[in-house]
């Protein structure tokens, strides 16, 4: 009998298909945000997905800050108005808050990056107008040493499955950071400026990937935006054509910046 490639592929396939079932036989699907049981894996129960606050239009067409009113097609916020962002545009699935801050610390905290996925498809979602053919995908970079307190980078991993979700090249090594910062929670916008001033670099290696192209960075949660902004300027002074962000969350901009824990 002639050796098939395409017979082994699918009896490998009907295996792990078989596998995956035996899976979930054994650790039935939980909510992503509470561990209670639900019908299928990668959703939350019906109490926790009321509880999430998803962002939808009106919002800023550049920052993406949810108004309160619609304004009308292409209505920018007065704060982009008076301080223009280097970012094209900046785009968030869920409002930063108590709930959606539970799902933050499990990935970047609790090892539960069985996670990332199905945030990652939320922020698909809501990043969609961003995801254009040719993008280059990159996570904003943790300073090395503190990636080996954490054994890995939330922001990578979200990246890699915005990334694999829409067919996008993702390039973790274009942007890396220079020196290790202070933690930014609990200080003002203005203090977070200046702790993350000179934290970023393109390498040498990375620079003709950089120049010219289209690039999403990819964050956890978008706060005053002091870090969205210091890696935008640098991929932007390697030659970047085009920056845009893409988070999971946002804070509010009345919201207090005690909540997040970054």
């Amino acid at each position: 009998m002639p050796f098939s490639t395409r017979l082994v592929g699918s009896l490998t396939e009907s295996l792990f298909s078989g596998l995956a079932g035996l899976a979930d036989l054994a650790v039935p699907p939980q909510c992503l945000m509470c561990d209670t049981l639900t019908a299928e894996p990668g959703a939350c129960c019906a109490q926790c997905w009321q509880k999430l606050r998803f962002i939808s239009e009106p919002y800023c067409a550049i920052s993406g800050r949810p108004f309160e009113y619609d304004p009308g097609a292409g209505a920018v916020s007065p704060e982009v108005l008076a301080a223009p962002p280097p970012y094209n545009r900046a785009r968030a699935a869920v409002i930063y808050d108590s709930a959606s801050k539970g799902l933050v610390t499990r990935l970047k905290y609790g090892d539960r990056l069985d996670l990332a996925p199905w945030m990652a498809q939320w922020m698909v979602r809501a990043g969609r107008e961003l995801l254009e053919p040719g993008v280059i995908v990159l996570p904003v970079p943790l300073h090395a040493t503190r990636r080996i307190g954490r054994r890995y980078n939330q922001s990578a991993e979200l990246a890699r499955h915005v990334a694999k979700s829409c067919g996008l090249d993702c390039r973790p090594g274009l942007l890396t950071r220079s020196r290790k910062t202070r933690q930014q929670v609990g200080l003002s916008a203005s203090k977070r400026e200046r702790n993350v001033a000179g934290a970023f670099r393109v390498p040498a290696q990375a620079r003709g990937v950089v120049r010219g192209s289209n690039l999403l960075l990819v964050d956890d949660v978008f706060t005053s935006g002091a870090t969205a902004n210091a890696a935008c300027r640098v991929l932007l002074r390697a030659g970047a054509a085009r920056v845009d962000i893409l988070t999971f969350a946002r804070v509010e901009p009345t919201a207090t910046e005690a909540l997040y824990t970054a």
